[in-house]
Protein backbone atom coordinates (compact mmCIF):
# COMPACT_ATOMS: atom_id res chain seq x y z
CA UNK A 1 0.00 0.00 0.00
CA UNK A 2 1.01 3.62 -0.54
CA UNK A 3 1.08 6.21 2.24
CA UNK A 4 1.20 9.99 2.01
CA UNK A 5 3.12 11.06 5.12
CA UNK A 6 5.10 13.95 6.55
CA UNK A 7 7.44 11.67 8.49
CA UNK A 8 10.51 13.47 7.08
CA UNK A 9 8.94 16.91 7.49
CA UNK A 10 7.39 17.16 4.01
CA UNK A 11 4.41 15.35 2.47
CA UNK A 12 5.85 12.47 0.43
CA UNK A 13 4.78 9.06 -0.85
CA UNK A 14 5.93 5.83 0.81
CA UNK A 15 5.40 2.24 -0.35
CA UNK A 16 4.84 -0.49 2.27
CA UNK A 17 4.11 -4.18 2.20
CA UNK A 18 0.96 -5.39 3.95
CA UNK A 19 2.96 -6.34 7.05
CA UNK A 20 3.81 -2.67 7.51
CA UNK A 21 7.41 -2.91 6.33
CA UNK A 22 8.69 0.09 4.37
CA UNK A 23 9.71 -0.90 0.86
CA UNK A 24 10.75 2.51 -0.43
CA UNK A 25 10.18 6.24 -0.27
CA UNK A 26 9.01 7.24 -3.75
CA UNK A 27 9.37 11.02 -3.51
CA UNK A 28 11.78 13.14 -1.51
CA UNK A 29 12.84 16.76 -1.15
CA UNK A 30 11.94 20.05 0.50
CA UNK A 31 8.62 20.32 -1.28
CA UNK A 32 5.19 18.71 -0.85
CA UNK A 33 3.11 16.11 -2.67
CA UNK A 34 -0.34 17.67 -2.38
CA UNK A 35 -2.49 15.02 -4.10
CA UNK A 36 -2.31 11.44 -5.37
CA UNK A 37 -4.11 11.07 -8.72
CA UNK A 38 -3.66 7.32 -9.29
CA UNK A 39 -1.67 4.75 -11.30
CA UNK A 40 -1.47 3.48 -14.83
CA UNK A 41 -2.91 -0.02 -15.46
CA UNK A 42 0.35 -1.85 -14.71
CA UNK A 43 1.19 0.26 -11.63
CA UNK A 44 4.43 1.27 -13.31
CA UNK A 45 3.76 4.98 -12.76
CA UNK A 46 2.12 6.95 -9.98
CA UNK A 47 0.65 10.34 -10.89
CA UNK A 48 0.79 13.15 -8.31
CA UNK A 49 0.33 16.88 -7.84
CA UNK A 50 3.25 18.57 -6.09
CA UNK A 51 4.93 21.89 -5.25
CA UNK A 52 8.33 20.74 -6.54
CA UNK A 53 8.89 23.91 -8.60
CA UNK A 54 7.71 26.39 -5.97
CA UNK A 55 5.36 26.61 -2.96
CA UNK A 56 3.45 29.10 -5.14
CA UNK A 57 2.76 26.55 -7.89
CA UNK A 58 1.34 23.04 -8.30
CA UNK A 59 2.23 20.75 -11.19
CA UNK A 60 1.35 17.21 -12.24
CA UNK A 61 4.12 14.61 -12.33
CA UNK A 62 4.44 10.93 -13.05
CA UNK A 63 6.67 8.95 -10.73
CA UNK A 64 8.26 5.68 -11.84
CA UNK A 65 7.38 3.39 -8.96
CA UNK A 66 10.50 1.17 -9.04
CA UNK A 67 13.07 3.95 -9.31
CA UNK A 68 11.28 7.00 -7.94
CA UNK A 69 12.20 8.96 -11.06
CA UNK A 70 9.89 11.98 -11.53
CA UNK A 71 8.79 13.57 -14.77
CA UNK A 72 6.80 16.81 -14.94
CA UNK A 73 3.84 16.54 -17.29
CA UNK A 74 2.40 20.07 -17.07
CA UNK A 75 4.17 22.91 -18.85
CA UNK A 76 2.97 26.45 -18.06
CA UNK A 77 3.70 28.02 -14.68
CA UNK A 78 0.68 28.24 -12.41
CA UNK A 79 -1.58 26.09 -10.27
CA UNK A 80 -2.46 22.81 -12.00
CA UNK A 81 -5.04 20.22 -10.95
CA UNK A 82 -5.10 16.85 -12.68
CA UNK A 83 -7.68 14.12 -13.21
CA UNK A 84 -6.48 10.69 -14.35
CA UNK A 85 -8.50 8.51 -16.71
CA UNK A 86 -9.69 5.09 -15.51
CA UNK A 87 -6.95 3.24 -17.38
CA UNK A 88 -4.29 5.76 -16.48
CA UNK A 89 -3.51 6.64 -20.11
CA UNK A 90 -4.72 10.24 -20.16
CA UNK A 91 -4.87 13.24 -17.87
CA UNK A 92 -7.16 16.25 -17.78
CA UNK A 93 -5.11 19.28 -16.68
CA UNK A 94 -7.16 22.25 -15.42
CA UNK A 95 -5.01 25.21 -14.48
CA UNK A 96 -4.74 28.95 -14.10
CA UNK A 97 -1.80 31.31 -13.83
CA UNK A 98 -1.24 35.04 -13.21
CA UNK A 99 -2.22 35.83 -16.82
CA UNK A 100 -4.45 32.78 -17.49
CA UNK A 101 -7.99 32.70 -16.07
CA UNK A 102 -8.49 29.00 -16.88
CA UNK A 103 -7.25 26.43 -19.36
CA UNK A 104 -8.18 22.78 -19.73
CA UNK A 105 -5.76 20.47 -21.55
CA UNK A 106 -5.80 16.77 -22.39
CA UNK A 107 -2.36 15.17 -21.85
CA UNK A 108 -1.20 11.64 -22.60
CA UNK A 109 0.29 9.82 -19.62
CA UNK A 110 3.77 9.98 -21.14
CA UNK A 111 3.44 13.71 -21.74
CA UNK A 112 4.04 13.48 -25.49
CA UNK A 113 0.54 14.24 -26.73
CA UNK A 114 -1.18 17.44 -25.64
CA UNK A 115 -4.40 19.09 -26.76
CA UNK A 116 -6.15 22.19 -25.48
CA UNK A 117 -9.82 21.50 -24.80
CA UNK A 118 -10.85 24.91 -23.56
CA UNK A 119 -9.34 28.33 -22.85
CA UNK A 120 -11.47 30.78 -20.90
CA UNK A 121 -11.62 34.35 -22.07
CA UNK A 122 -10.37 37.03 -19.72
CA UNK A 123 -13.51 38.60 -18.17
CA UNK A 124 -11.44 41.61 -17.03
CA UNK A 125 -9.89 42.44 -20.40
CA UNK A 126 -11.76 45.75 -20.67
CA UNK A 127 -11.01 46.81 -17.08
CA UNK A 128 -8.05 48.97 -16.11
CA UNK A 129 -6.34 47.39 -13.10
CA UNK A 130 -3.41 48.37 -10.94
CA UNK A 131 -0.14 46.49 -11.41
CA UNK A 132 -0.08 43.22 -9.45
CA UNK A 133 3.31 41.79 -8.56
CA UNK A 134 4.84 39.23 -6.20
CA UNK A 135 7.55 40.34 -3.80
CA UNK A 136 9.86 38.12 -1.68
CA UNK A 137 9.95 38.81 2.07
CA UNK A 138 12.09 36.96 4.61
CA UNK A 139 10.34 35.43 7.62
CA UNK A 140 11.13 37.01 10.99
CA UNK A 141 13.33 34.04 11.98
CA UNK A 142 15.33 34.45 8.76
CA UNK A 143 14.75 30.84 7.64
CA UNK A 144 12.10 31.06 4.92
CA UNK A 145 11.37 33.25 1.94
CA UNK A 146 7.73 34.30 2.15
CA UNK A 147 5.58 35.65 -0.67
CA UNK A 148 3.90 39.03 -0.66
CA UNK A 149 1.48 40.39 -3.23
CA UNK A 150 1.54 44.11 -4.00
CA UNK A 151 -1.17 45.82 -6.06
CA UNK A 152 -0.35 49.38 -7.07
CA UNK A 153 -2.94 52.10 -7.67
CA UNK A 154 -4.28 52.71 -11.15
CA UNK A 155 -2.23 55.51 -12.81
CA UNK A 156 0.54 54.86 -10.29
CA UNK A 157 3.13 57.64 -9.96
CA UNK A 158 6.32 56.58 -8.10
CA UNK A 159 6.94 60.20 -7.17
CA UNK A 160 3.77 60.29 -5.04
CA UNK A 161 3.06 58.89 -1.57
CA UNK A 162 0.22 56.38 -1.24
CA UNK A 163 -1.63 54.90 1.74
CA UNK A 164 -1.59 51.11 2.14
CA UNK A 165 -4.30 48.63 3.12
CA UNK A 166 -3.01 45.25 4.30
CA UNK A 167 -5.48 42.40 3.83
CA UNK A 168 -4.56 39.57 6.22
CA UNK A 169 -5.74 36.08 7.10
CA UNK A 170 -2.66 34.19 8.26
CA UNK A 171 -4.36 31.17 9.86
CA UNK A 172 -3.00 27.61 9.88
CA UNK A 173 -3.09 25.75 6.53
CA UNK A 174 -4.18 28.81 4.56
CA UNK A 175 -2.47 30.37 1.55
CA UNK A 176 -3.51 33.72 0.05
CA UNK A 177 -0.62 34.28 -2.35
CA UNK A 178 0.29 31.95 -5.19
CA UNK A 179 0.73 31.90 -8.96
CA UNK A 180 -2.91 31.36 -9.81
CA UNK A 181 -4.88 33.97 -11.74
CA UNK A 182 -3.89 37.49 -10.64
CA UNK A 183 -1.71 35.88 -7.96
CA UNK A 184 -4.95 34.95 -6.14
CA UNK A 185 -5.85 38.59 -5.46
CA UNK A 186 -9.23 39.58 -4.04
CA UNK A 187 -11.24 41.86 -6.32
CA UNK A 188 -11.88 44.22 -3.41
CA UNK A 189 -8.15 44.88 -3.34
CA UNK A 190 -8.27 45.96 -6.98
CA UNK A 191 -11.20 48.19 -6.12
CA UNK A 192 -9.25 49.90 -3.34
CA UNK A 193 -6.27 50.25 -5.69
CA UNK A 194 -8.61 52.08 -8.09
CA UNK A 195 -9.40 54.45 -5.21
CA UNK A 196 -5.73 55.37 -4.73
CA UNK A 197 -4.56 52.77 -2.17
CA UNK A 198 -1.74 50.26 -2.35
CA UNK A 199 -3.13 46.79 -1.53
CA UNK A 200 -0.79 44.32 0.16
CA UNK A 201 -1.09 40.71 1.33
CA UNK A 202 1.45 38.12 2.47
CA UNK A 203 1.50 34.61 3.91
CA UNK A 204 3.21 34.02 7.26
CA UNK A 205 4.49 31.02 9.18
CA UNK A 206 1.74 28.49 9.84
CA UNK A 207 0.40 28.60 6.27
CA UNK A 208 0.53 25.88 3.60
CA UNK A 209 3.11 24.27 1.34
CA UNK A 210 6.38 25.04 3.12
CA UNK A 211 6.76 21.96 5.28
CA UNK A 212 5.84 20.67 8.74
CA UNK A 213 8.25 22.82 10.76
CA UNK A 214 7.00 25.98 9.05
CA UNK A 215 3.36 25.08 9.74
CA UNK A 216 3.74 23.85 13.31
CA UNK A 217 5.90 26.77 14.49
CA UNK A 218 2.69 28.54 15.61
CA UNK A 219 1.57 25.67 17.87
CA UNK A 220 0.42 26.83 21.36
CA UNK A 221 1.04 30.52 20.51
CA UNK A 222 -1.41 31.50 17.76
CA UNK A 223 -0.91 35.02 16.46
CA UNK A 224 2.57 35.59 17.88
CA UNK A 225 4.94 34.38 15.15
CA UNK A 226 2.37 35.18 12.46
CA UNK A 227 2.39 38.81 13.58
CA UNK A 228 6.19 38.90 13.63
CA UNK A 229 6.22 37.78 9.99
CA UNK A 230 3.49 40.21 8.99
CA UNK A 231 5.53 43.04 10.49
CA UNK A 232 8.42 42.05 8.22
CA UNK A 233 5.98 42.81 5.42
CA UNK A 234 5.27 46.19 7.01
CA UNK A 235 9.00 46.93 7.13
CA UNK A 236 9.20 46.08 3.43
CA UNK A 237 6.35 48.51 2.73
CA UNK A 238 8.05 51.22 4.76
CA UNK A 239 11.18 50.80 2.65
CA UNK A 240 9.29 51.77 -0.52
CA UNK A 241 9.69 55.48 -1.33
CA UNK A 242 6.11 55.77 -2.56
CA UNK A 243 4.47 54.43 0.64
CA UNK A 244 2.98 56.92 3.10
CA UNK A 245 4.15 55.30 6.34
CA UNK A 246 1.73 57.44 8.38
CA UNK A 247 -1.27 55.92 6.56
CA UNK A 248 -1.19 52.13 6.85
CA UNK A 249 -4.41 50.18 7.50
CA UNK A 250 -5.21 46.51 8.08
CA UNK A 251 -8.31 44.38 7.50
CA UNK A 252 -9.16 40.72 7.93
CA UNK A 253 -12.01 38.40 8.84
CA UNK A 254 -12.14 35.48 11.31
CA UNK A 255 -8.48 34.51 11.84
CA UNK A 256 -7.78 37.64 9.82
CA UNK A 257 -9.84 39.63 12.33
CA UNK A 258 -7.76 38.09 15.11
CA UNK A 259 -4.61 39.03 13.17
CA UNK A 260 -5.90 42.58 12.67
CA UNK A 261 -6.16 42.90 16.45
CA UNK A 262 -2.73 41.33 16.95
CA UNK A 263 -1.07 43.69 14.51
CA UNK A 264 -2.71 46.82 15.92
CA UNK A 265 -2.35 45.92 19.61
CA UNK A 266 1.15 44.39 19.52
CA UNK A 267 2.51 47.24 17.37
CA UNK A 268 0.76 50.44 18.44
CA UNK A 269 1.34 53.48 16.31
CA UNK A 270 2.03 51.56 13.11
CA UNK A 271 -1.55 51.28 11.84
CA UNK A 272 -3.74 54.33 11.49
CA UNK A 273 -6.95 52.31 10.95
CA UNK A 274 -8.14 48.70 11.09
CA UNK A 275 -11.31 46.68 10.51
CA UNK A 276 -11.54 43.34 12.35
CA UNK A 277 -14.36 41.12 11.13
CA UNK A 278 -15.62 38.19 13.25
CA UNK A 279 -12.42 38.28 15.33
CA UNK A 280 -11.30 35.66 17.82
CA UNK A 281 -10.43 37.51 21.03
CA UNK A 282 -9.94 34.63 23.49
CA UNK A 283 -9.10 31.12 22.23
CA UNK A 284 -10.61 29.52 25.34
CA UNK A 285 -14.02 30.61 23.96
CA UNK A 286 -13.43 29.06 20.53
CA UNK A 287 -14.57 25.61 19.34
CA UNK A 288 -12.33 22.82 20.64
CA UNK A 289 -11.97 21.05 17.27
CA UNK A 290 -9.88 23.91 15.89
CA UNK A 291 -8.73 25.79 18.98
CA UNK A 292 -7.31 22.84 20.90
CA UNK A 293 -5.72 21.38 17.77
CA UNK A 294 -3.43 24.42 17.62
CA UNK A 295 -3.41 25.64 21.23
CA UNK A 296 -3.86 22.43 23.28
CA UNK A 297 -6.25 22.62 26.24
CA UNK A 298 -6.33 25.78 28.38
CA UNK A 299 -5.20 23.86 31.48
CA UNK A 300 -2.20 22.52 29.50
CA UNK A 301 -1.16 25.87 28.03
CA UNK A 302 -2.05 28.60 30.51
CA UNK A 303 0.72 30.94 29.40
CA UNK A 304 -0.16 30.47 25.72
CA UNK A 305 -3.83 31.29 26.24
CA UNK A 306 -2.91 34.35 28.30
CA UNK A 307 -0.45 35.66 25.69
CA UNK A 308 -2.87 35.15 22.78
CA UNK A 309 -5.85 36.75 24.56
CA UNK A 310 -6.39 40.15 22.95
CA UNK A 311 -7.85 41.61 26.15
CA UNK A 312 -4.37 41.45 27.64
CA UNK A 313 -3.01 43.75 24.91
CA UNK A 314 -5.94 46.15 24.58
CA UNK A 315 -4.26 48.91 26.60
CA UNK A 316 -1.89 49.40 23.62
CA UNK A 317 -4.69 50.34 21.22
CA UNK A 318 -3.98 53.38 19.05
CA UNK A 319 -5.64 54.46 15.82
CA UNK A 320 -9.16 53.91 14.56
CA UNK A 321 -10.59 50.41 14.97
CA UNK A 322 -13.91 48.92 13.88
CA UNK A 323 -15.20 45.47 14.86
CA UNK A 324 -17.86 43.80 12.69
CA UNK A 325 -19.76 40.67 13.74
CA UNK A 326 -22.60 38.49 12.47
CA UNK A 327 -25.31 38.29 15.13
CA UNK A 328 -25.88 34.56 14.51
CA UNK A 329 -22.17 33.69 14.38
CA UNK A 330 -21.83 30.15 15.76
CA UNK A 331 -18.10 29.87 14.96
CA UNK A 332 -16.66 33.00 16.52
CA UNK A 333 -19.52 33.62 18.93
CA UNK A 334 -20.74 37.16 19.60
CA UNK A 335 -19.39 36.99 23.18
CA UNK A 336 -15.89 37.32 21.68
CA UNK A 337 -16.63 40.87 20.50
CA UNK A 338 -18.78 41.65 23.53
CA UNK A 339 -15.97 41.04 25.99
CA UNK A 340 -13.59 43.08 23.84
CA UNK A 341 -16.03 46.00 23.76
CA UNK A 342 -16.63 45.74 27.50
CA UNK A 343 -12.90 45.96 28.14
CA UNK A 344 -12.68 48.96 25.77
CA UNK A 345 -15.28 50.72 27.91
CA UNK A 346 -13.45 49.85 31.15
CA UNK A 347 -10.16 51.16 29.74
CA UNK A 348 -11.68 54.22 28.08
CA UNK A 349 -10.76 53.08 24.56
CA UNK A 350 -13.01 54.35 21.76
CA UNK A 351 -13.81 51.83 19.01
CA UNK A 352 -16.50 51.43 16.35
CA UNK A 353 -18.81 48.41 16.10
CA UNK A 354 -21.33 47.10 13.57
CA UNK A 355 -23.44 43.93 13.47
CA UNK A 356 -25.17 42.05 10.67
CA UNK A 357 -28.51 40.61 11.82
CA UNK A 358 -29.41 37.08 10.57
CA UNK A 359 -25.83 36.36 9.45
CA UNK A 360 -23.57 33.57 10.80
CA UNK A 361 -19.77 33.71 10.59
CA UNK A 362 -19.68 35.13 7.05
CA UNK A 363 -21.87 37.82 5.55
CA UNK A 364 -23.19 36.50 2.24
CA UNK A 365 -25.61 37.46 -0.51
CA UNK A 366 -26.72 41.03 -1.14
CA UNK A 367 -25.59 42.04 2.36
CA UNK A 368 -22.00 41.32 1.32
CA UNK A 369 -22.09 44.47 -0.80
CA UNK A 370 -23.16 46.46 2.25
CA UNK A 371 -20.30 44.93 4.25
CA UNK A 372 -17.59 45.71 1.72
CA UNK A 373 -18.91 49.23 1.21
CA UNK A 374 -18.77 49.74 4.98
CA UNK A 375 -15.18 48.45 5.17
CA UNK A 376 -14.17 50.59 2.19
CA UNK A 377 -15.75 53.75 3.59
CA UNK A 378 -14.07 53.21 6.95
CA UNK A 379 -10.67 53.34 5.29
CA UNK A 380 -11.62 56.22 3.02
CA UNK A 381 -12.72 58.24 6.06
CA UNK A 382 -9.81 57.31 8.34
CA UNK A 383 -6.87 56.54 6.08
Amino acid sequence: FYLLSRKDGWFHVYKYDTNGKLIQQLTKGEWEVTNLLGFDEKEKYLFVEATKESPLEKHVYRVEVKLGKMERLTEDEGVHRGSLSTGGSWLIDRYNAPEIPLKTDLISANGKDRRNLHSAENPLKEHVLGENKLVPIQSADGKTELAGRLILPVDFDPAKKYPVIVYVYGGPHSQLVDKSWHNSARWWQYYMASQGYIAFTMDNRGTNNRGRDFETAVHRQLGVLETEDQMEGIEYLKSLPYVDTERIGVHGWSYGGFMTLNMMLRHPGVFKAGVAGGPVVDWSMYEVMYGERYMDRPQENTAGYRETNMLNHLSNLEGKLMLIHGVQDDVVVMQQSMQFLRECVLQGKQVDFFVYPTHPHNVRGKDRLHLMEKVSRYFMENL
